[in-house]
């Protein structure tokens, strides 16, 4: 009697009709500079198109000038430190948009190009899947569509459909998994930065965490400029003695971007203000064959020892929170090449 009763509940039971809406616009974003892209932006919806593709994506930057034109986004992969472009369209793909990205491209060398938009003709599917197949696997060309979707009167679902992406895109992010999980030094080192997260929430600290991952450093976002961030650093290596043993820790600005050399210069004159807020002197690096220049403090820590984390976080925390303080006012001001 009893399975009969629960199998009638069972039969009774509603289930709702996904439905489609197919006028974004009408149904949510009016337009995409002012509602489409600053609502792909925020932390949650980007984290969901980079769970989509297999990327950890940290936005740097919204309509950021490229040439002629204005990228919608500009984001960081946080795995590899690269760039990612992102371009919207909230109707069907066009010739225009597949130029802009291949100036996008080229003005950024970004490596990662997302195109999303509500609909992909074939033949803009067909160019994404050619440029995949012509070029090596330092650039990377994905397609999505955006769709929305709801049930009844519940909520309105966003959601990403890849039409185009790498070719073996699945299995290379796969790998990539898989062998960052298997030493014991890889381990230790998400464990690490997990700590300092959690370190950094522990004590109120304004400073925001990426993702830990299994590697010797972890970025975090500091408003101001494209392509400048902060860093921090626990490696096994140390630089005054260069040598592998024991390790430093750096609490670094990270300078990146159009005009990285020129943006270095310009900080570099306002160096005894910045200094006397730090209250320390920085170790302020242009080398000469790096695009990229760094500022940054460090000291001589022993990586392995867990029971020294707490004080390596403490000295991390405080050196990249005094660091943002200092150069932020700053970052605003600086004119590209």
């Amino acid at each position: 009697m009893f399975e009969s009763y629960w199998l009638d509940l069972q039969m009774n039971k509603k289930l709702g009709r996904l439905e489609k809406i197919d006028d974004l616009r009408g149904a949510v974003w009016e337009t995409e500079d002012r509602h489409f892209t600053p609502w792909l932006a925020q932390e949650e919806n980007i984290s969901l198109l980079g769970d989509t593709i297999g990327l950890s994506l940290e936005v740097e930057a919204q309509e950021q000038a490229v040439g002629p034109f204005r990228a919608d986004i500009l984001c960081r992969d946080m795995g590899n430190d690269s760039w990612v472009l992102i371009e919207n369209q909230l109707e069907r793909t066009d010739h225009t948009h597949l130029g802009q990205l291949m100036t996008y491209a080229s003005g950024l060398k970004a490596v990662t190009i997302v195109w999303i938009a509500k609909k992909f003709t074939e033949e803009h599917r067909s160019s994404l899947d050619w440029l995949n197949e012509i070029t090596d696997d330092t650039f990377n060309f994905f397609g999505l569509e955006i769709e929305l979707w709801k049930i009844g009167d519940s909520s309105i679902a966003p959601k990403f459909n890849v039409v185009s992406k790498p070719n073996d895109w699945s299995r290379l992010v796969a790998a990539a998994s898989k062998s960052t999980s298997l030493t014991e030094t890889k381990l230790r080192q998400g464990d690490y930065w997990k700590t300092f997260s959690e370190f950094l929430v522990n004590n109120n600290s304004n400073l925001k965490t990426t993702k830990p991952r299994p590697q010797n450093w972890m970025n975090l976002p500091l408003k101001g400029k494209a392509g400048i961030g902060l860093v921090a650093i626990a490696s096994n290596f140390n630089s005054e003695t260069n040598t592998w043993s024991g390790g430093e820790n750096r609490a670094e600005l990270y300078i990146d971007g159009a005009s990285p050399k020129s943006y270095f210069n310009q900080l570099y004159e306002k160096k005894e203000e910045i200094e006397s807020i730090i209250g320390e002197e920085c170790v302020w690096q242009n080398l000469e064959n790096k695009k990229s220049c760094k500022v940054y403090l460090v000291k001589a820590v022993q990586i392995k020892d867990d029971s020294d984390w707490g004080n390596q976080h403490q000295w991390l925390m405080e050196k990249l929170a005094l660091i943002a303080e200092a150069f932020r006012p700053h970052l605003s001001t600086l004119i590209d090449d």
